[in-house]
């Protein structure tokens, strides 16, 4: 994309590149989003897309890329797939630094209603700049629906990640499951701990694994660590995570309802959460409709038998099964070859909660 620098471009070309920036990033607790800065005549000044959270927002990076250059962004117009927002998260408001970038017009495809990051465009407004917003608005809502609805509902961004044979399986019929994955796959597996706010499980789990749940890399624990959690009633008393949940570093919800568990995690901050529980936690939250983002890992085995990765989800016939895609991201890519293992990453397409554009 960097080779479009330079190259004159109409709005909608713009706002293409910027769409396409966006899908660099990786989904998680912020939307996917790229911005574009276009010159008084139309020339691409630099671009920027957003990374994941804690990284610099698509128009701060945009903004950056054009400084580290020496562009002069005095009177330069701005294109981006998302309002920008206008608060203070773990990084500043992109309306303030737009606006003190000099930015003279900004064009947003699709309006953030979050009440979190609402208001950047007013803000613009009061500071002088032009701003006007729709332009591919449909592209730009499709491509963040999920994270839409995990907004609207108030309620963090879900990912349920599985680990089985070719043929679905989580364990043998004996119950033996270490290792079902190789060493690369597993270590996948931590590096999505360490990006999360909180990762979940069942007691099920804690009574079978006993696990720490902890995020390592190359061997060590990572320096960002996620909120550990449990749902479920009876917690063995001698396990790990009983011991963590006693000293306060983890926490147990006493339900074996989805929403409450997403709930009470969400008011304790987290915005996206990591299922890595059993077949029972995982298809509880999927029948449930809550899972937005499944990263399934195969391992190449049959076992013709044992403990399945997905249990009954309440369908009853074909039309009511839930659809997948394939999500291809520039740092988390549709399909992925971990050694002997693959990883399959997919994005529900049963689109609930925000409605679109057209339906607003």
């Amino acid at each position: 994309m960097l080779e479009n620098i330079g190259q004159e471009f109409t709005d909608s070309q713009a706002m293409a590149l910027a769409l396409e920036a966006a899908r660099c990033g990786q989904r998680g607790a912020n939307p996917l989003v790229g911005a574009v800065v276009l010159s008084p005549e139309n020339r691409v000044l630099s671009l920027g897309w957003h990374r994941g959270a804690g990284t610099p927002h698509a128009e701060a990076d945009a903004l950056i890329r054009a400084r580290q250059i020496g562009t002069d962004l005095r009177g330069a117009r701005m294109l981006v797939t998302l309002e920008p927002c206008n608060h203070t998260g773990r990084t500043g408001p992109c309306s303030h630094a737009v606006a003190d970038a000099g930015i003279g017009e900004l064009i947003f495809a699709y309006a953030d209603t979050t009440a979190e990051a609402s208001g950047g465009a007013d803000y613009l407004r009061s500071r002088g700049v032009k701003v006007n917003h729709g332009l591919m608005e449909r592209e730009a809502y499709e491509l963040n629906a999920r994270w839409f609805a995990a907004a609207a509902g108030r309620r963090p961004f879900i990912t349920a990640k599985i680990a089985s044979s070719l043929d679905g399986f989580i364990a043998a019929a004996d119950g033996s499951s270490q290792w079902i994955t190789g060493p690369e796959a597993r270590a996948d597996g931590h590096a999505l701990r360490a990006r999360v706010d909180a990762i979940l499980v069942g007691t099920g789990t804690v009574k079978a694994d006993n696990p720490q749940l902890t995020a390592r890399i190359g061997g060590q624990l990572a320096p960002r660590q996620p909120l550990r959690s449990v749902m479920g009633h009876t917690l063995p008393p001698h396990s790990y995570l009983a011991t963590e949940i006693a000293a306060g570093t983890a926490v147990h919800l006493a339900t074996r309802d989805p929403n409450i568990a997403v709930a009470e995690l969400y008011g304790r901050g987290v915005r996206h959460l990591m299922i890595e529980g059993g077949p029972t936690v995982v298809s509880a939250f999927l029948a449930a409709g809550l899972v937005d983002e499944l990263i399934w890992y195969r391992a190449p085995l049959l076992l013709g038998a044992g403990r399945a990765a997905v249990t009954d989800l309440g369908v009853d016939t074909l039309s009511q099964a839930q659809h997948w895609q394939l999500d291809d991201l520039g740092l988390q890519p549709a399909l992925r070859q971990l050694g002997a293992d693959t990883a399959t990453h997919l994005l529900l397409t049963d689109q609930q909660g925000t409605p679109a554009p057209s339906e607003r």
